[in-house]
């Protein structure tokens, strides 16, 4: 079986999941006061369960993902709030996926590990002084038939990041899911 980066997987489980949106990542509800107000890129969105807690919160929220039935989703559940969201099919496994998109005040990835080549052009979406929230499957979480090495979130995957960004925070927690980590970076203005 796959998992994190599988479409098939994805877009089954969305076409299969209930009709009420997932809560926010406890993470993101506790440190939103990170961002800053304004534009939100929420890489590999799914369904939307951070992009509509955004949204209420007066974030206006891209959200990309590469299954359409979770786009479908997230749109479902932004016009039965009255919430304007916006929303692309993008496959972020593509070198060059996140080229044609715009510039943000944030970007949210969530449980969702970018390669190292998207890691490395995050800066171009991202304005000086823009706050970038990483979380998800850390560095000790334990490897599984879903879970594989490949997708756990390590410190060197942001060594790339150094020149244009500064750590404000990081966070390790541990619970019945497994270990996760959050990375909260902000985005130096340049001189």
């Amino acid at each position: 079986m796959n998992y994190i980066g599988d479409k098939q997987y994805w877009d089954e489980k969305f076409l299969n999941r209930g009709d009420k949106i997932l809560s926010p990542e406890s993470s993101l509800v506790e440190n939103i006061k990170y961002l800053k107000l304004g534009s939100v890129l929420d890489v590999a969105c799914g369904d939307g369960r951070n992009s509509i807690f955004l949204l209420r919160n007066g974030f206006f929220v891209t959200g990309v993902d590469f299954s359409l039935k979770a786009i479908e989703r997230l749109e479902s559940f932004a016009t039965k709030e009255n919430l304007k969201v916006s929303t692309k099919q993008v496959d972020l496994t593509l070198k060059d996926a996140l080229k044609d998109l715009d510039v943000f005040d944030n970007i949210v990835i969530n449980h969702y590990k970018l390669s190292i080549e998207n890691i490395s052009k995050l800066e171009n979406h991202l304005r000086d002084d823009g706050i970038l929230f990483v979380c998800g499957f850390g560095h000790k979480h334990k490897v599984d038939s879903k879970i594989k090495e490949e997708d756990l979130i390590k410190p060197e995957d942001f060594k790339v990041l150094k020149k244009s960004f500064e750590l404000v925070r990081y966070i390790e927690n541990e619970d019945e899911r497994g270990f996760f980590v959050t990375y909260i970076f902000k985005k130096k203005a340049v001189l």
